[in-house]
C-alpha cells in the first residue's frame, strides 16, 4: 500500500509530462534499437542487444515509478494551509543550534525537489521534523550523524 504523495498541481503536471515523454519518445527509440540489434544475428553474443534490453528495463522501472507517484498523488493548494506554522509549500529559515548558522528550506512535493536550491521534500526526514513547528520552537531531527537541533527563525510563503 502506497502512502499519499503531497504535491502541487505544477509538480503533478511536471511528473506527468516526464512520464509521457519517456513512454512516447524514449521507449520507442529503445524498442527500435532492440529490433536492430536482434537483426544482427546470434543473441547470445550480441552485446548491443543485451545493453538495449537492460536500458528498456530501466526505462520501464522509471515509468512505473512515475506512474506510482501520480497514482498516489494528493494535490495540495498551499494557499489553504495555516500561515503561522511550518507547512507544505512554505519557506522556513532555521538556525542550527550546534553551529549557529542559518539556512532556508522550501518544503515541496514530489517532482519539485531541488536540494541544491534548498527545495526539500516535505516527506523527507528533514521535512517531517520541521512540519507543524512555529517560530521560536526547536525541531529535533535524527540524521545519520546524530540528532540535529534547529530553531525556527522565520516562516514565509512565496
Amino acid at each position: 500500500m502506497h502512502s499519499s504523495v503531497p504535491m502541487t498541481r505544477e509538480g503533478f503536471n511536471k511528473i506527468k509530462a516526464e512520464m509521457q515523454r519517456l513512454e512516447n519518445e524514449e521507449l520507442p527509440l529503445v524498442t527500435e534499437k532492440i529490433a536492430e540489434a536482434r537483426a544482427e544475428g546470434d543473441l547470445k553474443e550480441n552485446a548491443e542487444y543485451h545493453a538495449q534490453r537492460e536500458n528498456q528495463g530501466m526505462l520501464m522501472a522509471k515509468i512505473n515509478e512515475l506512474k506510482t507517484k501520480l497514482a498516489s498523488a494528493t494535490i495540495i493548494d498551499p494557499s489553504t494551509l495555516p500561515k503561522d506554522e511550518v507547512v507544505f509549500g512554505c519557506t522556513v529559515t532555521v538556525k542550527d543550534l550546534a553551529y549557529g548558522d542559518e539556512e532556508s528550506f522550501t518544503l515541496v512535493g514530489a517532482g519539485e525537489e531541488d536540494y541544491n536550491k534548498g527545495r526539500i521534500l516535505v516527506t523527507s526526514p528533514m521535512g517531517q521534523g520541521l512540519i507543524s513547528k512555529k517560530v521560536g520552537e526547536i525541531a529535533e531531527i535524527q540524521a545519520p550523524a546524530g540528532m540535529i537541533k534547529f530553531k525556527i527563525v522565520k516562516i514565509s510563503f512565496e
